[in-house]
């Protein structure tokens, strides 16, 4: 049996950062409403800034998270830091919306470092306890979604949507003083080129069908997701009279989001995953039955709340325990094809989320989201009867 590598402290360090680099993308969307003012433009305008923040993070996994099976992690971590921080500034003195824009895009480029977190943690772990792993970082960047939305949504509310930026960045600098002295330093195996390393993550597409149905279902989960948290800022301003700071709360009671993902994340050892991630869109499904009947409704929107949020880290955290149990040799691309699948997945979904809203309001955002969860359904059932998955 291999030799336990990853200490707990080192682990948690893992955890609290996925959770803190994370933040930075989701800062904006209980402050969408504020930017809209403040610059004076559209709800549908406004919403181009988390939906650029998410193109960037998927292009960040595509060009740079690769890397990680070339170049030693913690070197790729300690420069993409220094980019967060920069565009971190950007944003907070972004006197048009175009360069808040391009800034949250950059943003979500540079934000990509818990993508490289999971994988290292999988690396690091045995077989038993890789789980375990998988689900405790998972968890930290769970709590950094959740928490980013509940504290911009105070601290913008009170202190202006500007505070939340120039403060996000003073954390950026802590941890990476932190991390430069904690991280180990890992050394890969791989010594193609760049380019090869590049053709090597449609290879690893083409020829693994568990990688691309993950994919899928990852994709098509988020992007329900997304188009919930792109539009609740506007339903609860527009039907409830409520502002930044109740949205911002919303996001905390996805905390039985990331006690479930530990919980699964434990479970992938010991059940069929098949099961786990039937169940997990069963529960989609549901929260979105509940968003549908829940416009005018605050116990049904918390109902709902928790709901997709315990199922879409159950699918999530038992995706990625499928595509690192037979690939650890190449981790970080194939979490680079299910991360890029996944935030083209929220891309789309933030992008649909903001038509359904501006045309049919909540009805429209909900059937958009119950459409995703059907498909993953779909798709699931149909590769499972043809005994695609192992």
């Amino acid at each position: 049996m291999q030799q336990e590598k990853l200490s707990n402290s080192l682990l948690y360090l893992m955890a609290v950062t996925a959770g803190l680099v994370v933040a930075n993308i989701y800062y904006c969307q209980p402050l969408l409403s504020l930017i809209a003012n403040g610059f004076n433009v559209s709800e549908i305008e406004v919403s181009n800034i988390p939906l650029f923040a998410q193109i960037g993070y998927a292009s960040g996994l595509l060009f740079m998270i690769p890397l990680g099976d070339k170049y030693p992690t913690k070197k790729i971590i300690t420069i993409d830091s220094f980019l967060i921080i920069v565009s971190l500034l950007v944003a907070a003195t972004a006197s048009t919306l175009t360069v808040f824009v391009v800034s949250s895009f950059f943003i979500g480029f540079s934000s990509a470092i818990p993508q490289l977190l999971v994988p290292m943690a999988a690396h690091l772990s045995n077989e038993n306890s890789r789980g375990r792993a998988i689900g405790i970082v998972m968890s930290g960047l769970l709590v950094g979604i959740l928490g980013s939305r509940f504290i911009s949504g105070f601290l913008g509310q009170y202190m202006g949507w500007q505070f939340v930026y120039f403060a996000a960045a003073f954390v950026m600098l802590l941890l990476l003083l932190i991390l430069s002295f904690k991280l180990p330093n890992i050394v890969p195996d791989y010594k193609g080129t760049y380019l090869k390393l590049m053709q090597s993550i449609y290879s690893i597409f083409k020829s693994n069908a568990n990688v691309r149905l993950a994919a899928l279902r990852g994709a098509l989960g988020f992007a329900g997701l997304s188009a919930f948290w792109a539009t609740l800022v506007f339903l609860l301003e527009d039907s409830f009279s409520l502002g930044s700071a109740t949205t911002g709360s919303f996001g905390a009671l996805g905390i039985v989001g990331a006690i479930t993902a530990n919980v699964i994340g434990k479970r992938n050892t010991e059940n069929n995953k098949n099961k786990l991630i039937t169940i997990s869109i069963v529960i989609l499904i549901i929260s979105w039955l509940v968003f549908f009947v829940s416009g005018n409704s605050i116990i049904g929107l918390i109902i709902g709340v928790l709901l997709i949020d315990m199922g879409f880290q159950s699918l999530h955290i038992t995706n990625q325990s499928c595509i690192f149990s037979n690939n650890l040799e190449a981790k970080n691309r194939v979490n680079t094809i299910y991360m890029v699948s996944f935030f083209v997945g929220g891309s789309l979904g933030t992008f649909f989320g903001a038509i359904a809203w501006t045309y049919y309001k909540w009805m429209g955002v909900s059937i958009v989201g119950l459409s995703f969860s059907l498909i993953i359904l779909l798709v699931h059932l149909i590769y499972l009867n043809r005994n695609v998955l192992s």
